[in-house]
């Protein structure tokens, strides 16, 4: 099976040609095609990787595309046991969401192109996450930042969506960019673009002694690489675009959020572990500080998104910081050597995420409004709503046995014996994770409802059950890691010369605590109202109002970059009319005169002297027409006269 993976993203790219070739015409107006293109994708993912886990080795097809300056430049699929890893949680968890957004997007008058956008979004992740070097990973990561593009800007006649999707796509291009020099960098010290050849070279220490700037080039490479990893996984500081990408309809932030564009950035750092150390000549493995930059804005990124969460009312926003949290913890655990506890956390948090997306895209297709303060009492009107949120909740919140406990605590296990401080971030962060996600229930689900206009209902089997199963996983995808069953997913995936730290019992316990006391603050201050939430926000003070205005990103950015710009492209504009447009007309209103004057010229002294010689010619045929009359008479009469003048001539001379 592993030699058909070249099908894999084959699959929906078919369903995305069909759609936007057919579109209604289809069944289900495209709808099934796309479900039937996921799920063919999800099970051929599945085969393979039940081969990769009974020892199948790892298999590359590749095929020679065109030589530049003598290197030849290769288009190709790997598949080895962690693209497996991300095959499945691609396709398995877009298999969810592609079913659940029949019955959301019900009714929607571009029913057809958002499944077709759909599609060529999971395509490109499948393509970027096959892809067995950089320049046809380039090609899938640039492919996936466009359907974002599409896709939060769907509903484009909205000034917010289109706002969105054009802050997306710029914000992202900061990151791409810099990513792109780090291939550069590679490619023209290397000469190839494959990782297998560059892995090897730089295992070798071909970049061991390479510098720019005082900068060993390794290092600026890998860091440059990262940049890509920032602007897609949304780590500070180009974070800001993924809050914002909640204009979209709610399948497209689960699919943003759980199993494609964000995931990639962490996928990109995974697949490029060996960049991200010092290899000298040696073959010591030492790390650097690319690793280093990888797992303090990791650390950063995570405690700063828990901060903001916790003072968010917008259900889908909440869940939108929490990702970005989330990516952050990842990003710090790859930062500190835990590679299989960083891609351990992905792949349970692309299930619990999903489902908690999904959840709250059944509240708001029941309630029409995203406001968390606006609801309440909820777990009675939509019971499968509430079992699987409150599922998907206890699992990111980190409370055992469900999915987000086994990996977040390796994390932390990682961090607290190689990096005390970002371990206290990743602490707090986890208590803050549990609070916020705990007065998200307490305000959607509990008490009574607090809108009177409104009538909720559950949601339609196509949409609930899809929740039922991404609930199943959430609840036992993570004892791949539980120690009692020897921790599978480390023997799975690893990275060779890193070893992981052994399960700790006491760091369980204590990891158990955090969350626990989370919980239980969230209880007190929304649930059982012991201490108000209006105390806690006088108490803060300015740091709550740091908190609500996302510590001024958005503020300095506009400030920095966006009003320079618009001024920039006003003064242009100004200088366009009333300079370059200026000229131009001056010039055109010169030519028209020309041609005018010219016309004048042509009309009365050319046409003139041309009329005035016809004229002439004109008039002297008339004149001698009446001499040629054509009688003898008349001709020997002028003769005779003729010769009268020419004698009269010589007699008087």
């Amino acid at each position: 099976m592993r030699d058909l993976a070249w099908l894999i993203p084959l699959f929906p790219l078919v369903a995305y040609g069909l759609i936007t070739a057919f579109g209604r015409r289809l069944p289900g107006a495209g709808s099934y095609v796309a479900v039937a293109g996921i799920g063919l994708s999800a099970l051929l993912s599945i085969g393979i990787f039940v081969e990769m886990l009974l020892g199948a080795p790892p298999v590359e097809m590749t095929v020679r595309w065109m030589l530049l300056g003598g290197s030849p430049l290769e288009l190709g699929f790997r598949v080895d046991h962690l693209t497996t890893i991300m095959l499945l949680v691609v396709t398995v968890v877009g298999s969810m969401i592609f079913t659940y957004s029949i019955g959301y997007m019900h009714g929607d008058p571009r029913f057809p192109r958002f499944f077709a956008h759909l599609s060529l979004f999971a395509a490109s992740m499948l393509l970027l996450v096959l892809a067995d070097n950089l320049l046809f990973l380039y090609a899938g990561w640039e492919l996936v930042g466009l359907c974002s593009y599409l896709l939060i800007g769907f509903y484009f006649e909205k000034a917010s969506a289109a706002r969105a999707s054009i802050k997306a796509f710029l914000t992202t291009r900061v990151g791409d960019f810099f990513m792109f020099l780090g291939i550069l960098i590679f490619f023209f010290t290397l000469g190839t673009f494959r990782f297998e050849e560059i892995f090897g070279r730089v295992r070798e220490g071909a970049l061991a002694g390479g510098t720019i700037g005082g900068i060993p080039l390794l290092t600026l490479a890998a860091v440059l690489i990262f940049g890509g990893a920032v602007g897609k996984s949304a780590q500070v500081p180009l974070h800001t675009w993924l809050p914002d990408a909640m204009e979209g309809p709610t399948p497209v932030s689960a699919l943003i959020h759980a199993a494609t564009m964000v995931a990639a950035g962490v996928y990109l750092v995974a697949r490029t572990y060996t960049m991200f150390f010092d290899w000298p000549a040696s073959g010591v493995l030492h790390g650097s500080a690319a690793l280093q930059t990888v797992a303090y804005v990791g650390g950063v990124t995570a405690l700063m998104a828990a901060t903001i969460a916790v003072v968010q009312d917008d259900i889908k926003r909440v869940l939108a910081y929490s990702t970005i949290s989330q990516l952050g913890l990842m990003m710090l655990g790859l930062g500190v050597l835990g590679y299989t506890a960083g891609m351990f956390h992905l792949m349970t948090h692309a299930f619990f995420k999903a489902l908690l997306f999904l959840g709250a895209g059944s509240v708001i297709h029941a309630m029409h409004t995203n406001d968390i303060k606006a609801m309440g009492g909820l777990a009675r009107a939509m019971p499968s709503t509430y079992w699987t949120f409150l599922i998907g909740t206890l699992a990111l919140a980190g409370v055992p046995p469900f999915a987000g406990f086994w990996s977040k605590d390796e994390i932390l296990l990682e961090a607290f014996h190689r990096n005390p401080g970002l371990f206290v971030m990743a602490a707090l962060t986890s208590f803050l994770t549990a609070f916020y996600m705990l007065r998200v229930i307490f305000y959607t689900f509990m008490g009574t409802l607090r809108s009177h206009d409104a009538h909720p209902h559950e949601s339609p089997p196509v949409m609930t059950r899809p929740l039922w199963v991404l609930a199943g996983f959430s609840a036992v995808i993570g004892l791949v890691g539980a120690p009692f069953l020897g921790s599978p997913i480390h023997k799975f995936l690893h990275f060779e010369g890193v070893a992981a730290v052994p399960f700790s019992a006491g760091l369980a316990l204590v990891s158990t605590a955090i969350a626990g006391t989370g919980i239980l603050a969230a209880a007190v201050v929304y649930r059982w109202g012991l201490v108000p939430s209006s105390a806690l926000r006088r108490v803060a003070g300015p740091l709550h109002t740091l908190v609500v205005r996302k510590y001024y990103f958005d503020e300095f950015y506009a400030l920095a970059f966006v009003r320079p710009t618009l001024w920039i492209a006003r003064s242009l504009r100004v200088f366009d009319v009333y300079v370059i447009d200026l000229l131009v007309n001056l010039i055109g209103f010169g030519v028209v005169a020309l041609a005018r004057l010219y016309r004048v010229f042509d009309l009365y002294v050319v046409d003139g002297a041309v009329n005035l010689v016809g004229w002439t010619v004109k008039a002297l045929g008339g004149t001698l027409r009446y001499i040629q009359t054509g009688r003898a008479q008349n001709y020997l009469l002028a003769i005779a006269l003729g010769v009268i003048v020419i004698v009269a001539a010589g007699l008087l001379r």
